[in-house]
């Protein structure tokens, strides 16, 4: 078992080979042949992943960093040398779990969804691309090959949101906006990234997280609130136990120690210059070193607080808060499986996933903490008040996780990253089985749709009914006859037509909504405790904890509120189209991926169960967070707050009721086509704006899309085209081309060229005409012309001989 972590490569390595193959010869493989090839590379790549969990698990949790084969000195220039390291500890191995766990059922269910389609091995190598890809993204061991896997899932999610950039009636117009918009936007955010990398290796002179045989736990009887301290990070969270680390814990990656043998658990015999970035910031706030930065030279705090609010702006990109979250509820625009996958497992999360992992950081800047906090409550209220005005299935859900997103990106602000790392995996759950349900209500509409419409299943383009999937895969046909089988008005009764689908929806529902016992009832209530107790104790951003506290609890209670809006639009009353009234349940291999999930929706917030006696005693108490401890410095238990927690249940529980009496008993649609809410005088304002998306994108057209296509337009058909081509060339450049070249042909080529040429010409016919003459065909002419030549000869001869004489 000591040798698990040389596999890690295989992780990445698998993915990548499934998609290579169907890269170049899934075009030749039957659609059973590129399934099996994608999905058995992410199944091992899962394999890998638990033989890494049964690593950690067996060696006290012991962490290793792995220099694959092949690559061993990634980088090396004079003064800089960047490995490409593999780093296996809590946090990444959880982070390897869920990514290929979730994504091998989002590659099973795709193989039922995408039938048919004439990409079908494109789209399976793009997904075993993406998986590959974040893989590198959460197993990297330095900021530089981190941000490789950065850019490959933003490469990988505008491939995927762009798949049917084909499709008719200005779909494919949309579907490639959409994947436009994403990438526009993430490469804004992209920028923060590189420049926090940049100021990093300035005051680090590595890129490194953790080099070999550092540790990055606390040790030696030292608690989160000493380093703190030492740091002059006041406010930081400390656990509530002094951790001091045995033969079951890390002494230096990639060795062990001797059973019962107590052992130096710190880094004090490692150089400064020898340790990873995190090492060295905890060493330079505890001596408040000064950074001499060009012209300026600032505290170590004041470069943590700028490297930190610049991971923020690439955070705001990726994992979709404000200002730069526009751009994922236009990801719905790509095949649902991939939105499930970038919603849920992969993408989104990354920036999560960046900030708790850089925890040393952001505990060090609570300026920046303080930022986090705002930005994500307010995005996590922004997004969830957007979903409830909203008739879109997917759009919905697409909200839905931005606001999620706010909940972990708050609990980072407050210090919470065991919390936030948490609502991560509990969520990527039940937003994968929310949105590949999503998908099972779309196909069954589309089915309900071309059953009514053509009859027998058969689409317009004589394709079986099986060959048939989601709205997009039929959106020529589908837009064509305006039928729109993701508007949630078209639906209604589909429980009784879907069961395993409704049931499975109303699990990840009740779970999103933070229904005890499901997994989101856990993960919510720890950010909450979390954002109490930060505000009740905390010294340094307690501000910011009960900023966060008010805010996500009112955005608790609207997750809960349009979760049930749509259940009930969707699944209760009566069909409102005859597609809802004919819409059939899923095969087998898209409703067993949604059975697998609901379970785990259930029961995977048990893995860290508060500290109370019913659960404490089945489940342990709060497994994960001690096993995050184990990698994250700042992960500490948060106490089980039974009167929030009872406070935010009884809200959810409440708007769950507020919803149902709206819109249920069949008044979901008034009218056929308006909302309740935006029939009554008092909420019709309300409504509208949610339904507008609050303006952000009229917003963002108003002030930037817009004077950019201005600008662009200016810039291509007046300065370009008017001036530059039409004007300089043909006025300037062709004018003046054509006056030299006629100055040149005709005054120069044909005045004086040809002048001299012609006059050279001339002068050679005068003086032969004279010569002519003297050719007059007799031959006494002749004779006297050789004696006269003889003479002239002769007299030349005995020119010299008479001057001599002479």
């Amino acid at each position: 078992m000591e040798h698990y972590p040389q596999l890690i490569p295989l992780i990445i390595l698998i993915p990548s080979i499934g998609a290579f193959i169907n890269f170049f010869w899934g075009a030749k493989l039957s659609e059973r042949g590129v399934a099996i090839v994608a999905t058995t590379a992410s199944s091992l790549a899962f394999l890998v992943a638990v033989l890494l969990y049964a690593y950690l698990s067996g060696s006290g949790y012991q962490a290793a960093v792995v220099n694959p084969p092949l690559l061993d000195g990634w980088i090396r220039l004079p003064g800089v040398e960047i490995p490409w390291q593999l780093r296996v500890d809590t946090l990444s191995v959880t982070m390897m779990l869920i990514i290929t766990g979730i994504g091998s059922l989002i590659h099973v269910y795709s193989i039922g969804y995408l039938h048919g389609d004439e990409r079908f091995s494109r789209y399976f190598a793009y997904l075993n691309m993406f998986l590959a890809f974040m893989l590198v993204l959460v197993t990297g061991n330095n900021l530089l090959m981190m941000f490789v896997g950065w850019e490959g899932v933003g490469l990988c999610s505008f491939l995927l949101i762009g798949f049917w950039f084909d499709r008719a009636k200005g779909v494919a117009w949309r579907n490639s906006n959409a994947a436009k918009k994403a990438m526009i936007l993430n490469r804004v955010g992209d920028f923060g990234i590189l420049m926090a990398i940049f100021l990093t290796f300035w005051t680090f002179h590595t890129v490194d997280f953790y080099k070999p045989g550092e540790l990055a736990v606390v040790h030696e009887g030292e608690t989160a609130q000493t380093l703190a301290d030492k740091s002059g990070e006041e406010g930081a969270p400390a656990p509530e136990a002094t951790v001091t680390e045995t033969h079951e814990a890390a002494t230096a990656e990639g060795e062990s120690a001797a059973p019962g043998e107590v052992v130096n658990t710190d880094n004090t015999n490692i150089e400064t210059n020898q340790l990873g970035i995190f090492g060295q910031a905890q060493r330079m706030l505890a001596s408040d070193q000064q950074v001499v930065l060009g012209p300026f030279t600032l505290s170590i705090t004041a470069i943590i607080t700028l490297i930190t609010l610049f991971m923020l702006l690439g955070v705001t990109g990726k994992s979709a808060q404000i200002p730069l979250f526009v751009w994922l509820p236009d990801a719905m625009a790509g095949p649902t499986p991939a939105s499930a996958l970038i919603h849920a497992a992969t993408m989104v999360t990354a920036g999560v996933y960046l900030m708790v992992r850089s925890n040393v950081f952001f505990a060090a800047a609570p300026v920046t903490s303080l930022v986090v906090t705002i930005i994500g409550t307010a995005t996590a209220l922004v997004a969830g008040y957007i979903a409830l005005g909203q008739w879109d299935i997917k759009r919905v859900l697409a909200y839905s996780t931005v606001s999620q997103l706010g909940f972990m990106v708050a609990a980072v602000g407050v210090g919470a990253y065991g919390a936030a790392i948490f609502h991560l995996v509990t969520h990527a759950f039940f937003k994968a089985l929310l949105f590949l349900g999503s998908g099972s209500v779309i196909h069954g509409m589309e089915h309900g749709h071309h059953e009514t419409a053509h009859g027998h299943g058969h689409d317009a383009h004589g394709h079986g009914e099986q060959d048939v999937h989601d709205a997009e895969a039929a959106a020529s046909v589908a837009h064509a006859e305006e039928f729109d089988p993701q508007d949630m008005r078209n639906m209604g009764g589909l429980r009784h037509k879907m069961p395993i689908t409704y049931w499975t929806y109303v699990f990840g529902t009740l779970a999103l909504a933070g229904i005890f016992p499901f997994a989101g009832f856990w993960s919510k209530d720890e950010i909450l405790a979390s954002s109490l107790l930060r505000g009740l104790t905390g010294t340094n951003n307690n501000l910011g904890g009960f900023i966060a506290l008010a805010g996500l609890l009112v955005a608790a209670g609207m997750t809960a509120f349009y979760m049930w809006r749509q259940v009930v639009m969707v699944f209760h009353g009566d069909p409102r189209t005859e597609a809802a009234d004919h819409a059939p349940e899923s095969s087998a291999v898209m409703t067993i991926p949604l059975v697998v999930l609901a379970f785990f929706s259930l029961f995977v917030g048990f893995i860290n169960t508060p500290n109370f006696i019913l659960f404490k005693s089945i489940f342990g108490e709060e497994r994960f967070t001690q096993w995050l401890e184990q990698s994250v410095l700042y992960v500490h238990g948060t106490e089980f707050q039974w009167l929030l927690a009872l406070i935010a249940f009884s809200i959810a529980v409440g708007a769950m009721i507020l919803a149902g009496r709206i819109y249920g008993h069949n008044k979901a649609i008034v009218n056929h086509s308006h909302d309740p809410l935006e029939m009554k005088p008092e909420t019709a304002p309300l409504f509208a704006f949610a339904n507008a998306r609050m303006y952000w994108d009229r917003t963002y057209y108003r002030l930037f899309e817009n004077p950019f296509n201005v600008a662009s337009k200016f810039l291509a058909d007046t300065l370009d085209w008017a001036f530059w081509h039409d004007y300089f060339h043909n006025m300037v450049l062709a004018r003046g081309f054509n006056a030299i070249a006629t100055f040149l042909s005709k005054p120069v080529d044909l005045g004086l060229i040809d002048g001299v040429v012609n006059g050279v010409g001339a002068l050679a016919r005068w003086f032969s005409g004279r010569l002519r003459r003297v050719q007059t065909g007799y031959v006494r002419t002749y004779a006297v012309t050789i004696l006269v030549g003889v003479l002239v000869v002769i007299i030349v001869l005995l020119l010299p001989m008479l001057n001599g004489n002479g």
